[in-house]
């Protein structure tokens, strides 16, 4: 971790985009992302929290203790970066910007310098434990006064280590504690600690003093073994709870390689980029900024940032995005979009929102936190004082586990633990979550509703049927009907062209004219095999369009449809439907499978929505949609008792997304820094939806889980820490085992696998 004096370097304005993006220019108002280190409970983050708001020019701060990471809002006019900063190192916290090359460096050394203590704490725990074996094995008169002691003063030696340096964490903060008049979790710890050494070093000098002959050097080396067995542990399962989300925020390379005037590449930071430098990205290397390739041809992996699985071909003129990875040659980009601008930007920004977010649950445990630990407190002076007329010898070391088990660790981590795990998990299959709390709200959803247009269908026609007049095969109307097509890039003549794909080569056509919005007309002629006797050689005059402009009447109960005609009348009917997303029916399949009733709600005529609601096997489906009319319908159902899950493409369903409790949002189709729905999909794929749903019930289900596990760990364990029945290295053994259980159980969810179903029709895609 640099020096707090370091923090000055941040109050350059150009650093700020490294870590912050300008939410208000007019005001000058920031939003800064950073690591926060040391936190351990619900109450740490509530501390730091307040020692933020409390700094003048911060408007609001939230602090989440499972990401380890803050987001702060603040007035550049009122208060430079470093200012606030300080104020998290002031309360005893690590503080360095997220995404900072120093973040992942202090991660690495926290973990090594946890691990360090460990050792040295189990290393000693094993030597107290081999001299206490005789003191509980040995039958009276086996050992002698001066071996007892002896026994006992080279336990006193390997405990100092332990206590000096093995719990220096739990010391240091909880004096931090001490100096601001604050309850944090590591100061029942360290007074635990502090009393069991005490009362064992007084048995060890003075065996005929107050607190009798009695030590518990090895309940104390165990007791500190399994806390730090438990913080260890918990700190690398939190990583990896998160690890998804990392992978996404940490893709962007430090620096990169941008031309110079001479022709020569520099390495610059990726901050000092701009809009016009050509940069030269090799193989394996992330591209730093949007842009557009100049020069080479080679793959790239967007996989995290559009959901495209499958490596895509980018040669000159191809567009490139930042965070994406060149796969196998060098490219020369052209950079277009730098910085807060670029489409990764947006997405973590997303995601990050989502890491600071609380949930409710995990809401009222940060409230409960101090209140909590102050009854903690209480209890163990209550049980001392019980017990000091009992039995004097005993009263401090019941007071020790009752400090110890009561810790909140595995009740402010049920919540938070389990709901990052779960955005890590979707974020790795391209959905963002930007809010923790619509997880919960997911999971109590009885009704999806779909939009149709750019939602459950494609941006495209296909051909459904074909009606030919007699004498006149399907293929053969299809083929004279492509040759036409073939001159427009209209929708209709797509559709067309598509359809003929296997076989229409052969027929050309000339003298091609086309009347916007009504149709096409030309002479089609057959251009193959001129001794082919089956094809006719003669030019036909044909019109490829609407029954107004081919002169024939309109199909009345069949509004989508198209007409080919010659002089003689029409030739062929084409009617058209909407060409549904690949995956859209295992999507419905597998909502209704999970008891979800989905519908359909659209703009669209209601005939072309009757056809895509049974083509999906679905019996509630509206048309004719206003963005009022489908706030209303959203209403309606609300007004049944509903659950509502919307999905839209994000264009013209804005307030029928802000009205459900909650939303999906397709992210090709709408810009992400203007998206404020819940979910935000970053492919073309329908199926992440039912994953998230399905994931969503779970998450919920391991909260439950791990609830019921804190709250009933404390209700057995804390009377029987009271009546003196739980040794201290049992009351540790129980506090780490607690956190443990809830992390372990909550990352069970970054290796949820999807339904067969889902998989199916994502793989087919």
């Amino acid at each position: 971790m640099p020096p707090a004096a370091h923090l000055e370097l941040l109050d350059e304005p150009q650093e700020w985009s490294a870590f912050s993006r300008l939410l208000d220019a007019a005001s000058g108002v920031w939003e800064s992302q950073v690591v926060v280190g040391g936190m351990h409970c619900a109450a740490c983050s509530v501390t730091v929290e307040d020692a933020l708001r409390r700094v003048p020019g911060v408007q609001a701060a939230a602090v989440s203790m499972g990401g380890q990471r803050a987001t702060v809002q603040w007035r550049a006019e009122a208060v430079l970066p470093s200012r606030w900063m300080q104020a998290v190192l002031t309360s005893g916290y690590q503080v360095l910007p997220a995404n900072d090359a120093f973040a992942a460096h202090a991660r690495r050394a926290q973990s090594r310098e946890a691990l360090w203590r460990w050792l040295v704490a189990g290393l000693c725990m094993m030597q107290v434990m081999m001299y206490a074996y005789p003191a509980y094995t040995a039958r009276p008169g086996d050992l002698s006064a001066e071996m007892e002691a002896l026994l006992r003063w080279a336990s006193w030696v390997l405990t100092l280590p332990v206590v000096f340096f093995a719990c220096g964490p739990f010391f240091r903060s909880a004096w931090q504690d001490v100096v601001q008049w604050r309850i944090g979790m590591d100061l029942p710890v360290a007074l635990g600690i502090a009393v069991t050494f005490a009362v064992s070093t007084a048995g060890t000098f003075e065996p005929a003093g107050l607190f009798g002959r009695e030590v518990y050097f090895d309940s104390l080396t165990m007791f500190v073994f399994f806390l730090l067995s438990g913080r260890w542990l918990e700190l690398r399962w939190r990583e990896r709870t998160a690890g998804a989300l990392e992978a996404v925020m940490n893709r962007l390379p430090d620096a990169a390689e941008r031309q110079l005037p001479d022709g020569a590449f520099e390495r610059v930071a990726v901050r000092r980029l701009r809009v016009g430098d050509l940069l030269r990205v090799q193989p394996g290397e992330s591209f730093a900024a949007d842009g557009v390739v100049e020069q080479g041809t080679s793959s790239v992996n967007e996989a995290l940032l559009t959901g495209e699985s499958r490596p895509l071909h980018r040669g000159v003129g191809g567009s490139v995005l930042a965070g994406s990875f060149n796969l196998s040659a060098t490219l020369w980009v052209r950079v277009q979009r730098v910085a807060a601008d670029t489409r990764f930007s947006h997405i973590v920004a997303l995601m990050e929102a989502a890491a600071a977010t609380k949930p409710a649950v995990a809401r009222l445990a940060d409230r409960l936190a101090k209140p909590f630990l102050l009854a903690v407190l209480v209890s163990a002076a209550g049980a001392a004082l019980w017990w000091w007329d009992r039995d004097p010898e005993r009263a401090l070391m019941v007071a020790v586990a009752v400090l110890v088990v009561t810790c909140p660790c595995a009740l402010s981590l049920a919540t938070p633990a389990a709901m990052l795990a779960a955005a890590g998990r979707l974020a790795g299959s391209g959905i963002l979550v930007r809010r923790l709390q619509a997880l919960e709200a997911l999971a109590q959803v009885d009704t999806v509703v779909f939009d149709k247009t750019g939602t459950l269908s494609q941006d495209r026609l296909w051909v459904q049927t074909v009606q030919t007049r007699p004498g006149v095969s399907r293929d053969q109307a299809l083929a004279w009907s492509a040759a036409l097509a073939r001159h427009s890039q209209h929708p209709v003549a797509r559709a067309v062209v598509d359809a003929a794909a296997d076989f229409g080569t052969d027929w050309l056509c000339a003298g091609v004219a086309e009347s916007p919005g009504q149709g096409l007309s030309g002479q089609v002629f057959y251009g193959g095999d001129a001794n082919d006797s089956a094809r006719c050689q003669v030019p036909l005059a044909l019109r490829l369009g609407s029954a107004a402009f081919c002169g024939v009447p309109p199909l009345v109960d069949a509004p989508s449809h198209t007409v080919l005609c010659d002089a003689q009348g029409c030739v062929a009917t084409f009617f058209m439907a909407e060409a549904l997303r690949n995956d859209a029916q295992a999507c419905v399949d597998a909502l209704q499978a999970a008891g979800l009733e989905v519908r359909v709600l659209s703009g669209d005529s209601q005939l072309a929505v009757d056809r895509v609601a049974a083509a999906l096997g679905l019996k509630q489906a509206r048309g004719g949609c206003s963005p009022a009319d489908k706030l209303q319908a959203l209403r309606d159902l609300q007004a049944q008792g509903r659950q509502v899950a919307m999905v839209g493409d994000g264009l013209n369903d804005a307030p029928v997304l802000a009205g459900a409790q909650v939303s999906f949002a397709l992210g090709q189709a709408v810009p992400l820094a203007q998206a404020q729905t819940d979910f935000v999909v970053l492919g073309a794929h329908l199926s992440p939806i039912a994953q998230t749903v399905l994931l969503a019930q779970r998450t919920m289900a391991v909260v439950r889980q791990n609830l019921v596990w804190a709250l009933g760990y404390n209700a057995v364990c804390v009377p029987l820490a009271v009546a003196g029945y739980l040794p201290a290295w049992a009351a540790g053994l129980g506090m780490a085992a607690s956190s443990l259980l809830v992390v372990g159980n909550a990352l069970r969810l970054s290796r949820t696998t999807l339904p067969d179903t889902v998989l199916q029709a994502a793989a087919s895609d």
